[in-house]
């Protein structure tokens, strides 16, 4: 293997008589080292945004939620409360409510979401790290709402003069003579505002748990959700697996993933589609290299046939093109690779492209994208180049 490796190093690095070919060889080069470069960079800029679209979800969704898996609500007593503080893995949990509420402020209105969460709520999400003002308080009826319905509503903060009003109907009524009979209806005071994204921000109203419970007529016991923070160590099947036990078939699991599972197939797809337009491109570059060892073959056809008198079998002489193939595609890729680490680096270091004055193009490093950079340019390098390779027979039969 010597032999063919010396022979291909010669042919890679030396400028042939034939000027042409030496164009041809650098244009295959820069188009491999090209390929490799934007193949990495695209993926590392769809590694950042995945993270930072994420970040937003993470910010508000539990490790675990356990929702009923008929009706909407689950009842959580004492007794079961005790053993489900048992499980092995849990570092903390919520109870919450959930009930779709109308919103009334002045002559505005809205539709939302009452969200009731207890004490432990801010100990398994970080949403209040969000939130523009405080977080409500139990001693009082105050409520945090989502930026996108404080713009509709404009509430203020803390504003006692002008409370906001929140109308639910009441569970169970049939025909009532006084239509007023059929709600029930609470004022609170807007404590704090949330940002978090799109979607969110106009959808929940949060409360403290009691103020829920006393708005949607609910015992103390009865809850839609009990969300869960996890211990770093902890096996999230094997937790999953306890609290299926404890709850038997009435309720149903669902990771942070499958909560936010559209979300998750949107860049999933984005990622994989982008992927293959790139590695489209890659290939036709890599068409370069093709031509450019057919090229050398046809220019060093005498020199083949005096290697062939010399003893070298047709194995060894297309062993010859076939190594010069890959070194191009090595030494290309190698290098457009490095340069496209080092470029995202500078980005996380230096913030070089920005988004807003104040928002720099997420982006990250990933040793999944590393390698799948280099097994894209090794796959699609070994095919060309043995493709490539198969003409030096016809060389020597000429």
């Amino acid at each position: 293997m010597k032999f063919p490796f010396y022979i291909a190093k010669r042919y890679l690095f030396s400028k042939s008589s034939n000027n042409a070919i030496n164009i041809i060889t650098i244009i295959a080069a820069i188009g491999v080292f090209a390929g490799a470069f934007s193949l990495f960079i695209v993926l590392s800029g769809f590694s950042g945004l995945r993270e930072f679209s994420l970040a937003f979800a993470n910010e508000f969704d539990p490790d675990l939620k356990v929702i009923p898996k008929t009706g909407k609500t689950i009842t959580f007593s004492k007794n079961l409360e005790e053993e489900f503080a048992k499980i092995e893995g849990i570092a903390n949990y919520s109870k919450t409510i959930e009930e779709r509420v109308f919103l009334e402020y002045k002559e505005k209105t809205a539709w939302a979401f009452i969200k009731g969460v207890d004490e432990r709520y801010q100990q398994v999400t970080v949403i209040d790290s969000s939130v523009d003002g405080t977080w409500f308080t139990s001693s009082e009826p105050q409520v945090v709402i989502g930026a996108d319905i404080s713009r509709k509503l404009n509430p203020g903060i803390f504003n006692y003069n002008r409370p906001m009003r929140l109308i639910v109907p009441k569970p169970g009524k049939g025909q009532v003579t006084n239509p007023a009979d059929a709600f029930n209806q609470k004022s609170v005071v807007v404590s704090g505002i949330y940002n978090i994204n799109s979607d969110l921000n106009d959808k929940y109203v949060f409360s403290n748990i009691s103020f829920a419970q006393s708005l949607l007529d609910l015992d103390k016991n009865t809850y839609s959700a009990i969300e869960v923070k996890l211990t770093a160590e902890a096996d999230a099947e094997k937790v999953k697996a306890a609290i299926l036990k404890l709850f038997g078939n009435s309720v149903e699991i669902r990771t942070r993933a499958q909560l936010n599972d559209v979300l998750y197939k949107m860049l999933n797809t984005e990622n994989l589609a982008v992927y293959l337009i790139f590695t489209l491109v890659l290939i036709i570059a890599l068409f370069n290299v093709v031509g450019s060892i057919i090229m050398v073959i046809l220019d060093k056809k005498e020199n083949i046939k005096t290697l062939q008198s010399l003893g070298a079998s047709p194995g060894q002489i297309k062993n010859i093109f076939f190594t010069q193939g890959m070194l191009m595609c090595s030494i290309g890729g190698a290098i457009g690779l490095l340069c496209a680490i080092f470029l995202i680096y500078l980005q996380m270091q230096f913030d070089l492209v920005m988004i807003t004055p104040s928002l720099a193009y997420p982006v990250t490093i990933e040793i999944s994208n590393i390698l799948t950079v280099i097994l894209t340019i090794g796959i699609l390098g070994l095919f060309a180049s043995f493709l490539a390779a198969g003409r030096s027979k016809k060389a020597l039969e000429e």
